[in-house]
């Protein structure tokens, strides 16, 4: 018997969840359930995470949570429990599985099955975002060592576990060569461990139009949390509906599993929402537990129902579709079909006794780092970068010098085109002439003299190179 906790959500939520342990308790899940409140309610109670203390205590307690949508209020600062509950849990993995239900649900992509695992912590989720000047404010892009290492494993573990051939990783290294260029770098180097599944790389803009024109043409897929987010989308749709997905949120100690569609408080109510997407959610719960016997038989159950034409509004289709029913009628049918397998789509038989291995990160020796100069950021209303560079040289001091200035990202001095259009915010580059080395006394020096000759610095980035190789961006241009 595993216990977990359990939130009935807003909306459609406390439908979808009564249908769905319904089912899988008719289906002989060995859980005891905890139920808390999250969402709503507990929000506008004036607690602006949309959980209490003591539910915390229960999901941590428990390890698994089962959670429906939610409904964040508008305004009043309140923020996502979703991406709350991934950081504080260390919930790094995301999973979402993309299968066509073809010829019962209509898609344009018949053959369509894949698996995308998102990275579900950094990149630019971090949420750090400042102003920095009248015109210009910034996101930091965070990609760490160990986010990549592992989420990148998982998806090799999760393929092999799964009897899957491939992985996909999909970055933007060409334009972000530090932060993407690090994800597929631990990508290739993971990839070597697994010899037995194939691994290849895209661009994430021709591997977006891939997945929406071909998405046959993968199997798993890897990728940062933002492109994940989007693509895992765009995927559960092209299925047929984006209300047919479920989602797995997996870390190293506490795991998630949901529907990836919200709270849809006009559907509230009605008994006609689709519980579909949470059941999926449940499937992938039953399985990480280890009663993946349980999730095989709900599982071939559900795909039977749907054979069968038993259908919600959302995917009703006169021709196609058998019989319109409610979230309740939807939920008994799926138990009257539990032992029965689907005769025209594929059953599922999922992997038993074939654990993920999944080691904890081991940090690696440290690099020898060293400082080469600093990026002074400047906010500056005028539109000449020749006359702020005038300005800027005053600031120098013996052994730092202004080597460059950009101007979101491009280079506008030395040789800049008159043709650039310049905001206020200008990133000025300051590096010794020669080999010589340099300090950080050096730049905070630098940094008064800027304050002597009244130039608003607003931050300044340290650039180092880690073992000889320089660990930061050119300007574009340069």
């Amino acid at each position: 018997m595993t216990k977990i906790t359990v939130a009935k959500g807003d909306g459609i939520g406390p439908e979808i969840m009564d249908a769905t342990l319904d089912i899988i308790l008719a289906a002989g899940a060995k859980i005891e359930i905890e139920e808390i409140a999250v969402g709503e309610k507990v929000y506008l109670a004036g607690n602006t995470s949309g959980i209490a203390p003591e539910a915390w205590d229960t999901i941590r307690r428990n390890k698994i949570f089962l959670k429906a949508p939610i409904t964040t209020p508008q305004g009043g600062g309140y923020k996502s429990l979703n991406v709350t509950t991934r950081k504080f849990l260390g919930l790094y993995s995301n999973v979402r599985p993309c299968m066509s239900l073809h010829p019962f649900v209509s898609t344009k992509h018949p053959v369509m099955d894949l698996v995308i695992v998102r990275e579900n912590e950094e990149d630019l989720y971090a949420g750090i975002e400042h102003q920095q000047t009248d015109e210009v404010v910034q996101c930091l892009k965070l990609i760490s060592r160990p986010g990549c290492e592992k989420i990148v494993r998982y998806a090799f573990e999760y393929a092999r576990q799964q009897g899957r051939k491939k992985v996909t990783c999909f970055t933007k290294d060409n334009i972000m060569k530090q932060s993407d260029g690090l994800f597929h770098q631990v990508f290739d180097e993971i990839a070597k461990e697994y010899p037995e599944i194939e691994n290849e790389h895209w661009i994430i803009d021709i591997g977006a139009a891939k997945l929406a024109d071909t998405p046959e043409i993968f199997d798993v897929l890897v990728m940062p949390n933002l492109y994940g987010d989007v693509l895992s989308d765009v995927a559960a749709q092209i299925t047929g509906s984006v209300g047919l997905a479920g989602s797995a949120n997996i870390g190293e100690e506490c795991a998630m599993f949901e529907a990836i569609h919200g709270s849809a408080p006009r559907r509230a109510g009605q008994n006609a929402a689709n519980p579909s997407g949470l059941l999926q959610g449940a499937v992938m719960m039953l399985n990480h537990i280890g009663q993946t016997d349980i999730a095989e038989k709900v599982q071939n159950a559900w795909l039977k129902t749907i054979e069968d034409g038993i259908h919600t509004y959302d995917i009703f289709k006169e021709g196609t579709s058998k019989q319109q029913v409610g979230t309740k009628e939807f939920a008994k049918a799926v138990i009257a079909n539990l032992g029965n397998k689907p005769s025209v789509l594929k059953s599922v038989s999922y992997a038993k006794d074939t654990p993920l291995n999944l080691p904890k990160y081991q940090r690696k020796p440290s690099a020898q780092k060293e400082l080469v100069g600093v990026d002074v950021f400047v906010h500056w209303a005028g539109t000449d970068a020749n006359e702020l560079a005038s300005i800027l040289r005053k600031t120098e001091r013996p052994g730092l010098n202004l080597t460059m200035i950009t101007n979101r990202g491009i280079k506008v001095y030395p040789d800049g085109f008159k043709e650039t259009f310049c905001t206020d915010h200008w990133r000025c580059r300051f590096k010794p002439a020669d080999d010589s080395v340099i300090t950080k006394k050096d730049i905070i020096d630098l940094l008064s003299n800027a304050v002597a000759e009244n130039i608003d610095t607003i931050k300044t980035e340290n650039l180092y190179s880690f073992n000889g190789k320089a660990a930061y961006s050119l300007g574009q241009g340069q």
